[in-house]
């Protein structure tokens, strides 16, 4: 039995009946309602209802003068990285064509998704690295279209910042628009000029996110993510400090962000908790982050690394911190298996995988890092496999497909392959 200096508290959903209702009956009513009824909830709820929610090229010109030559810099650079690595993913998906056996050519293509739509949030704050991580890597996997859509803060439309990000990192075109009426907008078509997207991706709130379940099937999704969580383990040769920092500083996504601790010894625990109390005093979003520790932290006591790897693959977290002897980092890193990104050693902290040290932050949360990694260039492309055949490759084949669809009471499968056979073979059925 797991010991706890401080349990976590009991999983939540979001996603309520009356959420769940509301999104739907929103849903339906843009689809049979069109650019109207977008219009309609985007007043409603966003005060915002322009000639046209597509950016133009003075906006982004705007929004562009706006920023300081420095942090366009630093956005420049964090977009190379995350491209860079997004190519290097993309460089290790091969084309493939195998021979197997005489007349028998199998083989798979890596073929871009041909319309994306990326939802990047900007309510509580103003997220400029998730369009280096949505719309730039779906650009760099070969995406013909490209759409960003972020939404408004009220009259003065998207935050310059986002914009301005949005633009830089490829987007085809960039909708100030928000929430539900965002993602069904790009979902059914109803910009003018922009065709409907095949995919959506990026994380949002619980309106968005429920939209996105729903809206599953008729298009793809990345993946469907809740509020953010942070797991970190640490050891006697941790410093308790930079683990409390790493844990408050993904807090402060919202107060329901998750925050965990494994601590291998009762100690090094109770010096983070500390540590953590310490820094609440002077942290600059205490009230969020703080409210996030109080109701939604945890502190588990491992005994020592084989129970700290055991505890953080079962609680699959989003964001997994590794801060442990040097000497230990390549076990941890081969035995962990549940986790959405890995962050080795004490100076690989959440916030550079957030902001722009080349991989993804859209990540898996609530668990579901068991059965799935997060976004990355992989996700937009389809793998298709392809065949063909000589006749020498239906004389191998041909038999066993037609005693297989006999045997599954599927003559008319059979006949398909009989016939081809009979051909081969010089007897025309």
């Amino acid at each position: 039995m797991t010991n706890y200096l401080k349990p976590p508290s009991p999983p939540t959903s979001e996603a309520t009946q009356e959420l769940r209702d509301r999104v739907s009956s929103m849903l339906l009513d843009i689809e049979r309602g069109g650019i109207d009824a977008v219009r309609r909830w985007s007043r409603d709820l966003d005060a915002w209802d322009p000639d046209n929610f597509v950016a133009s090229e003075e906006d982004v010109a705007r929004a562009e003068a706006e920023l300081d030559d420095s942090l366009k810099g630093h956005i420049a650079f964090a977009q190379g990285q995350v491209r860079a690595f997004a190519e290097a993913q993309r460089a290790t998906l091969g084309e493939l064509e195998v021979e197997l056996g005489d007349g028998v050519v199998l083989g798979h293509r890596h073929i871009p998704v041909s319309a994306v739509g990326a939802y990047i949030p900007g309510g509580r704050y103003p997220m400029l690295a998730s369009s280096f991580m949505t719309v730039l890597v779906a650009k760099t996997a070969g995406v013909e279209q490209v759409v960003g859509c972020a939404p408004p803060q009220r009259e003065k439309g998207i935050h310059p910042a986002m914009l301005y990000a949005m633009h830089t990192s490829g987007a085809d075109a960039v909708l100030c628009l928000g929430g539900v009426q965002a993602l069904a907008a790009m979902t059914f078509g109803l910009i003018d000029g922009l065709a409907p997207v095949d995919m959506l991706v990026g994380a949002g709130n619980a309106y968005v996110a429920e939209a996105k379940r729903q809206l599953f099937g008729r298009v793809g999704i990345d993946l469907l993510a809740g509020p953010t969580e942070v797991l970190v383990i640490a050891d006697e040769t941790a410093d308790p400090r930079l683990a409390a920092a790493d844990l408050l500083g993904q807090a402060e996504h919202g107060p329901t962000s998750a925050a965990g601790l494994i601590a291998i010894g009762e100690g090094v625990g109770e010096r983070v908790i500390a540590e953590v109390e310490d820094l609440l005093r002077t942290w600059p979003t205490a009230e969020v982050a703080g409210a996030a520790w109080r109701d939604h932290g945890w502190v588990a006591v491992a005994a020592d690394d084989d129970d700290a790897i055991r505890l953080a693959d079962e609680a699959a977290n989003e964001h997994l911190e590794v801060h442990v002897a040097e000497e230990k980092l390549d076990m941890y890193l081969e035995r962990l298996r549940n986790y959405g990104s890995l962050f080795l050693g004490e100076q690989a902290t959440v916030a550079y995988g957030d902001k722009g040290v080349g991989t993804n932050h859209v990540l898996p949360t609530s668990r579901a890092a068991r059965y799935t990694g997060g976004l990355w260039v992989g996700k937009f492309l389809k793998t298709c496999t392809f065949q063909r055949l000589t006749p020498e490759g239906t004389r191998r084949v041909a038999p066993a497909i037609e005693a297989i669809s006999l045997a599954e009471n599927f003559a008319g499968h059979a006949l398909t392959a009989s016939m081809r056979l009979e051909r081969v073979e010089g007897h025309p059925a």
